[in-house]
């Protein structure tokens, strides 16, 4: 007698992300939970024409009425193993939920989606955690803040060493430009392939980029000295945010404070698209760019990351600081650029 009606009890189904209404419930859904662009079925789309990776998503109803929504990227990587993660090549994630029933239940799922899928984890990139799963919290960091009222402002806000890096890059001879256009995309993808092979880590295909470009609130912001990209940034715009998500420098923007014009550029860009809050993204804790955005103003705050492995499974080691992972990329860094534009993407699509 104590048992709910059958019309109240949470049902949990997979999300027909090919249909138009479907997605378009579920943009509205995300929108009114205030999730995240990286929760969106548009972004799950993109991942999956970018990449090839398949887009999943749980659905969460009771009595017809959407109540919870996790959105899934189903990675294989040769290297890190099979994993469902929320949300693929994205840096927040996680369920959204009205209430602890509809959260639990998709947590459960998705544990029961990973078994069917042969994924050896699940892991949630933000959110709150679900009862029983591993939660790591010190590896990274997020950055964000308002934006200033005007161009005098945000420089003010900027503390006084790195405030003096962008007065240097202002004065240097850069042309600022932004759009989506072939030269963008073309120029954007040659300055960042080169920074991440730098950093050791293999490009994303540029298939990835155009597929966001195309499907989401994007554009690139490129700087130039003498005709040629020193600095370039692709930057999502969601919920009044701008999030500069992709970004790199040439050797020669260091000498011409190109990445600190670039940031401030992107801000001042933003506020006349009518943004008032800048995403400086994630960083890992301690990191060069941890410190670079901590020098800029931004406050680091801890994300939280909740994993589950499946039965039986080890846990996948995806930390680029571990000594299984680091001489990897000190191997990649050692590669001709060339080389490691050709065969990167190959690799990048996979890693989720």
């Amino acid at each position: 007698m104590n048992a709910p009606f059958a019309h109240t009890r949470i049902q949990v189904r997979a999300a027909r992300l090919a249909e138009p209404d479907e997605c378009a419930r579920l943009e509205a859904f995300v929108a009114e939970q205030g999730g995240t662009v990286f929760h969106r079925p548009q972004w799950l789309a993109a991942v999956e024409q970018g990449t090839g990776q398949v887009a999943h998503g749980l659905v969460a109803e009771r009595a017809g009425e959407l109540t919870g929504f996790l959105p899934l990227t189903e990675v294989h990587s040769p290297v890190f193993g099979r994993a469902l993660v929320s949300s693929g090549f994205a840096v927040e994630g996680g369920i959204l939920a009205f209430d602890e029933a509809g959260h639990a239940a998709l947590a459960q799922a998705v544990e029961e989606l990973a078994i069917r899928l042969s994924c050896e984890e699940v892991e949630l990139r933000g959110g709150e955690a679900p009862a029983g799963w591993r939660v790591q919290d010190q590896a990274h960091c997020g950055f964000a803040r308002d934006l200033a009222a005007d161009d005098e402002a945000e420089l003010l806000a900027i503390p006084r060493k790195a405030r003096a890096e962008v007065r240097k890059g202002l004065k240097n001879d850069l042309a600022v430009s932004v759009g989506v256009s072939e030269r963008d995309r073309a120029d954007h993808y040659c300055v960042y392939a080169e920074s991440v092979r730098n950093l050791g880590t293999p490009v994303f295909p540029r298939s990835l980029f155009d597929a966001v470009l195309d499907t989401l609130d994007a554009d690139i912001l490129t700087l130039r000295h003498h005709g040629a990209p020193v600095a370039s940034v692709l930057s999502l715009y969601h919920d009044g945010a701008v999030l500069p998500y992709w970004g790199g420098g040439t050797a020669a923007a260091r000498h011409l404070r190109a990445n600190d014009r670039m940031y401030f550029e992107l801000m001042r860009h933003a506020r006349r698209r009518g943004m008032t809050r800048f995403d400086f993204g994630r960083s890992k804790t301690g990191s060069g760019p941890w410190h670079y955005k901590k020098n800029w103003g931004f406050e680091p705050e801890p994300l939280a990351y909740a994993k589950w492995t499946a039965p039986g499974c080890k846990p996948r080691d995806v930390d680029p600081t571990s000594d299984g992972n680091s001489a990897k990329i000190a191997a990649w860094q050692r590669l001709p650029l060339s080389v490691a534009n050709r065969i990167g993407p190959f690799i990048a699509r996979s890693l989720g």
